[in-house]
């Protein structure tokens, strides 16, 4: 099974309910008709009223919607279709082949129930999505063993996810992609958990959280350049759900 992450920016103004329904009416079922082993859309729609927990420097211009396609064997000579449907409903695309590693899922964790709702329906709370650039400076094993093997769990230890993906980029796809390491996705239970830093962190008080919030940012700053992160709020829908993501820890 090979999965695909499409980053995408509208090539005309598009209102945030423009877009959701572009993608989910117009296009998920364009795409299930060429055919998909799994379809999941992440869209910065007219439900997401949640601001991004990172600081918006000079990190990469923010994408409307995150397309991830998996397709099997017999699928892969179809992506191109899938990719002109994308670009004829208004979209630039940015694709990328990556290998995702489920790190946790609904119901895994005390801060979610177990998924029980259909494909196409909105996933409760909100999602971040977040590109990920390693430092020239650090070597490809090590970045690896600093995000899978510490910042993985230690934020999971710490923070209230309900869901949460490692799309390690292993090949650019289309012509003119910009270059990035990995692209994370991470499911918060509410708006309040994200804006909340006393629930974002973890801590119980004042001190706790000054630690916390010490620990995340020595984490972080030892994987990444704090003005190059972009993250993005988004509405979460399984379109077509596909069972198999990578579970073990290679880096642990």
């Amino acid at each position: 099974m090979n999965k695909f992450v499409y980053l995408l920016w509208p090539r005309r103004r598009m209102m945030p309910l423009e877009c959701r329904l572009t993608l989910l009416e117009h296009c998920a079922p364009q795409l299930l008709q060429i055919g998909v082993a799994g379809l999941q859309m992440n869209i910065a729609d007219d439900r997401v009223d949640t601001p991004s927990p990172a600081p918006r420097l000079l990190g990469p211009r923010p994408f409307a919607a995150e397309v991830c396609l998996w397709l099997d064997a017999a699928q892969l000579a179809r992506r191109a279709a899938h990719e002109e449907v994308l670009r004829a409903a208004g979209f630039e695309i940015a694709g990328y082949r990556v290998d995702a590693w489920l790190y946790c899922d609904y119901g895994e964790t005390p801060h979610a129930r177990l998924r029980d709702w259909p494909d196409g329906q909105r996933s409760p709370g909100v999602l971040a999505v977040t590109l990920l650039e390693r430092p020239p400076r650090i070597p490809r094993d090590e970045w690896m063993r600093r995000w899978f093997g510490w910042q993985s769990p230690m934020s999971e230890w710490m923070q209230p996810r309900c869901r949460y993906v490692r799309n390690v980029v292993e090949e650019i796809v289309t012509p003119g992609a910009a270059h990035y390491d990995g692209i994370v996705e991470e499911a918060w239970p509410s708006r309040e958990h994200v804006v909340n830093k006393f629930l974002f962190y973890g801590a119980r008080n004042r001190w706790q959280l000054m630690l916390h919030m010490a620990i995340m940012l020595r984490s972080v700053m030892r994987m990444l350049k704090l003005w190059r992160i972009t993250t993005v709020m988004m509405s979460e829908y399984f379109v077509k759900t596909v069972e198999g993501e990578g579970r073990a820890d290679i880096f642990a």
